[in-house]
């Protein structure tokens, strides 16, 4: 029976999303609970956001300090928590400049825009397309929506915004063909997350970069889901020996909080001067000061390596359970993203799961997708090893 929430929600919001019939209400550290009282371990957590936990103490006072003081007065001031956050994490990273906004998607086109605008500014017109790769994902507004290369995400939406090509992930052959002189940038994902946990060949993002150089382009990497002390490291690109042009990141840099942030190095400050960007909301200082908590927990107290080790045991369990049942067909990831890719849909697996009190979710149709928070421990790890264990056994 469907809950008086489910039944409103229904019938007075858009269904753009295929919702789980639970309604939840509460949530502490890695777990959460329905309005029927029922307790889930969570392994989406919130599509790899909530790093440090549902309910953070630590988020919980940097807002309730905040709220008492200064909630919003606009980007026309200065404002201490987003001086500060800026400065973490320009001090954490390869950037010089930070511009925050609300969302990934917004991110995102803070760094289109950007691209384009130096570029124009350095070069002339003519020089505006950017290469994006297929199964990419990086928003759901006309421009992210357009510089992302999956066609199912992008059904009914044309004509899209013009200066996007994609090319294959991990082939450095067609990335280079697929540059002329209209290419300004190239965009991806360190690791493709919605495109079903795909890591890069070890020296693909080297190449990358090289050839970036090569044809003096800008090199933008969208860690939005990556980023944040997932992969066991701040930031994935880290794992690689390189460093970007422009960075975009959301999601953990909050832990739940709408929050965007485009990071870049000098030589393209110019490029967004004053006029030539802007946002009402974004990096308020209720939301920075919740962010700055977020990101110098991560820096300090040793979240990220954490996320390393409790990865590295997480995925030897999913390589032994493949052992075990030949419905799985690859155990990838790194960090704490990590993905089972099987030999059939994965729905009817994810619904089994949160019958039993597990929340995981699938991508691509075929790969199980487990983005915990970065707190998760072997206890909870291994609760749900078996659960998934029993479950491949009654199919």
């Amino acid at each position: 029976m469907t809950s008086n929430t489910i039944d409103r929600a229904d019938r007075f919001m858009f269904e753009t999303y295929k919702r789980f019939p639970i309604t939840l209400v509460k949530g502490d550290g890695c777990r959460v609970w329905d309005e029927n009282g029922k307790e889930y371990i969570d392994f989406v957590g919130g599509i790899a956001v909530c790093a440090l936990g549902h309910s953070s103490p630590i988020v919980s006072k940097a807002l309730y300090q905040q709220s008492k003081k200064l909630v919003h007065v606009s980007n026309l001031f200065y404002t201490q928590p987003q001086t500060e956050l800026a400065q973490i994490l320009v001090e954490n990273s390869f950037a010089d400049r930070v511009f925050f906004c609300n969302s990934g998607a917004e991110a995102n086109e803070a760094a289109i825009k950007l691209a384009r605008r130096y570029s124009k500014e350095k070069f002339g017109s003519g020089r505006h397309s950017i290469i994006t790769m297929h199964n990419s994902f990086h928003g759901r507004t006309m421009a992210t929506l357009s510089a992302t290369g999956q066609e199912k995400i992008r059904v009914g939406f044309d004509p899209f915004l013009e200066g996007f090509r994609y090319v294959p992930f991990n082939d450095l052959g067609n990335l280079g063909s697929a540059i002329d002189g209209s290419v300004c940038a190239v965009m991806l994902e360190p690791i493709q997350g919605e495109g079903g946990v795909v890591l890069p060949d070890p020296d693909y993002l080297k190449g990358v970069r090289e050839i970036c150089r090569e044809h003096d382009i800008l090199f933008i990497l969208d860690e939005i889901q990556v980023g944040m002390g997932r992969t066991g490291r701040l930031f994935a690109y880290q794992h690689f020996g390189i460093t970007p042009d422009i960075m975009t990141l959301a999601k953990a840099l909050g832990n739940g909080l709408p929050i965007g942030a485009m990071l870049a190095i000098e030589e393209l400050a110019d490029a967004f001067g004053p006029g030539s960007h802007a946002t009402t909301f974004g990096g308020t200082p209720l939301i920075t000061a919740g962010a700055l908590a977020v990101v110098k927990s991560l820096v300090n107290e040793g979240w990220t390596e954490k996320a390393r080790d409790m990865g590295a045991y997480f995925k030897n369990q999913l390589i032994n359970l493949q052992q075990k049942h030949s419905i799985i067909k690859d155990v990838r990831g790194l960090g704490l993203m990590l993905g089972l890719s099987l030999d059939r849909e994965g729905a009817g697996i994810v619904s089994t799961c949160m019958e039993r009190g597990f929340l995981i979710n699938c991508v691509q149709e075929r790969v199980l997708r487990f983005v915990p928070p970065l707190i998760i421990g072997k206890e909870e790890i291994d609760l749900l090893i078996n659960c998934l264990d029993e479950i491949f056994k009654e199919i």
